[in-house]
């Protein structure tokens, strides 16, 4: 394709490949400190991990990969652009909880954003909740700049940090046994860290569970009103408003083919930046990146339904997220799982049902359902039975309600978006190594050893959700190039 053909300019400050949250936060940045930006990507719409489409029935709008967004909020990127992108068409929508944890004896633990409310409905460990989680929600402000960016350097809040590390070294297991005395709430912590897509008995997965308890209480857990897409089309419009260019259905086969620029931002993983740029890496760069390691995958339905779920504990239909693993242990042997190559046979499933939330989702009266667990690595299996098994365990007769279900694998992932390899939606894994020296030990882990060449996506800190941080980030070590 010629890419240049379809560019207004003859040459840009900056031109960025790929049009995800991150890469459309690289450029809104770029273009807010005046840097003239053309945007390329290879689908027809922006988006890439936040989109959303009518995958079951028409009028049924299902988020393709990204549901529910406490960072869209709460990142130091998205409250800079302050009511820029409500302009350009994103609200949010807050359910009245952030997360319901349903347990078998038909009770369900709800997380709101107030520790008050929380606290009351856990019982015995409702003190040591609001121990561990209010100081921390109070301090999210000053902490997350530190928390959604290079680990490898000097926090600008030392002291709160290290309080903050005290406890996010540790194993989500093992703080959830010391820390509280019920099963449910062990559950409950079990199930915030099993989004860090690791075993949780590993070092630093208490770190994820820490986070997004911080978030739940600090911001909520909002959605998109009308989906997902609604993020990425609000920071393309605002872009275009500062100037930027975006071109769709634009593939990028090397970096031969871009207009000049004096900066470039890939975002995309490192599989694909050897691919595409591998030729102006140092060999001892290019091998680090060709070693970057992929994690498990996901296996993800979209449902529609004829009407709500039918929770056992009705307080479920309060919250836009529901955790399905009713015990620690539960959890934790269906999150070493896919490590071993092997599924779970009671997997656990997150769930989210934003039409509950956000009537514009689906037909009056109708509903959508978002669910998915973690699989092994590029995994063929066809999870949709221990899914749906595990929703009917918490909400007997859903299956009555279905309407038409639609099926995402880790292969279907990586074709949709070729930066989900194997079906890993984090832009790899997000272990001790990958954690600190993401996608290599730098302490500017944005710029490669190419000039002007540098890193935008999820493969880089603080890693996968729809924050913006990473494009942020990039964008600032670019500015320093071109200034």
């Amino acid at each position: 394709m010629d890419i240049r053909g379809r560019a207004a300019r003859s040459s840009y400050d900056a031109v960025v490949v790929g049009a995800g949250p991150n890469g459309l936060a690289a450029a809104v940045t770029l273009a807010g400190a005046g840097a003239s930006v053309l945007v390329l990507e290879a689908a027809p719409t922006v988006g890439g991990g936040s989109r959303t489409a009518e995958l079951t029935l028409p009028g049924f709008h299902h988020d393709v990969c990204s549901a529910i967004h406490p960072l869209g909020v709460g990142s130091p990127f998205f409250r800079s652009l302050g009511p820029a992108l409500a302009e350009h068409g994103l609200e949010w929508v807050h359910p009245p909880a952030a997360l319901a944890h349903p347990l078998e004896d038909g009770r369900a633990l709800l997380v709101r954003q107030s520790l008050d409310q929380t606290a009351a409905g856990l019982g015995p460990d409702g003190g040591a909740w609001r121990a561990l989680f209010e100081p921390l929600a109070r301090d999210w402000p000053v902490l997350s700049p530190d928390l959604l960016g290079p680990l490898l350097r000097v926090p600008s809040r030392p002291f709160r940090m290290l309080r903050f590390g005290w406890r996010a070294w540790r194993s989500a297991e093992g703080l959830a046994r010391s820390a509280f005395r019920t099963a449910g709430v062990r559950a409950l912590f079990a199930g915030l860290a099993a989004h860090s897509i690791l075993p949780i008995e590993r070092p630093f997965t208490a770190s994820f569970g820490l986070v997004l308890g911080m978030t739940a209480h600090a911001l909520g857990w909002p959605v998109a009103r009308g989906g997902s897409q609604r993020i990425a089309d609000a920071l393309a419009a605002l872009l275009v408003a500062r100037g930027g260019e975006v071109v769709t259905g634009a593939r990028v086969e090397t970096l031969d083919a871009l207009p000049p620029a004096r900066v470039v931002l890939l975002d995309l993983t490192p599989r694909q930046v050897v691919r595409l740029a591998g030729h102006r890496l140092p060999a001892r760069y290019r091998r680090r990146l060709e070693r970057y390691r992929y994690g498990p995958g996901v296996f993800k339905l979209d449902i529609a339904l004829e009407g709500p779920v039918p929770w056992t504990a009705p307080e479920c239909a309060e919250a836009g997220t529901v955790h399905l693993g009713p015990t620690l242990e539960e959890i934790a042997a269906s999150e070493s799982a896919p490590w071993r190559g092997v599924q779970a046979e009671r997997p656990f499933v997150l769930v989210a049902q934003q039409s509950l939330f956000d009537p514009s989702r689906a037909p009056a009266g109708r509903h959508t359902l978002w669910a998915y667990c973690h699989v092994p690595h590029g995994s063929a299996a066809d999870m949709t039975e221990p899914i749906l098994r595990q929703l009917e365990r918490f909400a007997p007769g859903l299956r009555a309600r279905i309407l038409a279900v639609n099926r995402i694998g880790p292969a279907a992932y990586e074709a949709y978006d070729a930066n989900y390899v194997g079906g890993d939606i984090n832009g790899g894994a997000q272990d001790f190594d990958q954690l600190f020296g993401r996608p290599a030990w730098s302490r500017v882990p944005y710029a490669t050893p190419a000039r002007g060449l540098f890193l935008c996506s999820s493969s880089t800190p603080p890693g996968g959700g729809v924050h913006g941080m990473c494009g942020y980030h990039a964008a600032q070590a670019a500015l320093r190039t071109l200034r």
